[in-house]
């Protein structure tokens, strides 16, 4: 359930590169902040996933080994120490990353037919009418890790998530909306895939959502022009791309609700990069 997973589309990539390595394998930092892993499920789909990225990219079994983190400040200790060639990363940590790493974006998922997704301030049916209308509520979710993302891009800058609510923080958003439904918060941020998910929970309370963030780019594979060439960039781009569209690499795809990955749009994400850049 997307509920369970947010942001599953991390998990995904970071399947394909989460694989034992060898002495002389490439690092691949994978950062997945902000929610719970399940490596034991994840390692069924791995080994394929893996096989068919270095097959269609020309690069020998075992090329790559991954070092994970669903630690934001571990995300980005990794970043800066294995100094990866490829990464998958947020896009917060993209950003926050991108004026002290030469790194740029290189492919982003499409789910439901886009690239990019909105997060959605949830209470009971009438509780709020804005977001300032919420200061001072206590707040659960998965995604406030990354505090400075959701004040600079989710929020726009207009409320400091860390100073204006009480955070109840959990690893899993249904556990969030039950407490919700008890009364025990007061509200659940959501991002795109818990809020579509929204219709499948048995809840009695009539939820709502009082804010819509902008439409946000999903982040996906970034690339570290000092370490991985263009001609390297795109061998890893053109495998990963096709995958949807390949036999085996379309149940992998099916597997975690991604239509296909695509050239990053970096019209959208330099946008995000520039609210990122503003004095809020």
């Amino acid at each position: 359930m997307a509920l369970i997973a947010p942001r599953i589309f991390l998990i995904a990539l970071a399947i394909l590169l989460s694989h034992r390595s060898l002495a002389d394998t490439q690092p691949v930092v994978v950062c997945y902040p902000g929610g719970p892993v399940s490596e034991d499920e994840a390692n069924k789909a791995m080994n394929a996933m893996l096989g068919f990225i270095e097959k269609k990219g020309g690069w020998p079994s075992q090329t790559f080994t991954s070092f994970f983190s669903s630690d934001v400040t571990g995300c980005k200790n990794l970043l800066e120490e294995k100094q990866p060639a490829f990464a998958i990363t947020s896009l917060g940590i993209f950003l926050s990353e991108e004026k002290a790493l030469p790194i740029d974006p290189v492919v982003q998922p499409k789910m439901r037919g886009t690239t990019n997704e909105q997060f959605h301030l949830v209470a009971a049916k009438g509780r709020y009418t804005s977001l300032e209308s919420a200061k001072g509520a206590t707040v659960g979710g998965t995604v406030f890790d990354e505090g400075e993302f959701i004040r600079k891009i989710v929020f726009q800058g207009k409320l400091n998530p860390e100073q204006d609510f009480q955070l109840k923080p959990s690893r899993q958003a249904i556990r969030a909306l039950r407490a919700l439904d008890k009364g025990e918060i007061d509200a659940v941020l959501l991002n795109g895939q818990q809020f579509a998910a929204l219709s499948s929970l048995n809840m009695k309370t009539s939820i709502e959502s009082f804010y819509d963030s902008p439409e946000i780019p999903m982040m996906g594979l970034i690339a570290n022009r000092s370490k991985a060439s263009p001609e390297e960039q795109s061998r890893f781009k053109d495998a990963l791309t096709g995958m949807c569209e390949d036999p085996d690499g379309r149940k992998l795809c099916d597997l975690f609700g991604i239509e296909a990955f695509v050239t990053a749009d970096l019209n959208a994400i330099h946008a995000a990069l520039a609210e990122w850049k503003k004095k809020h």
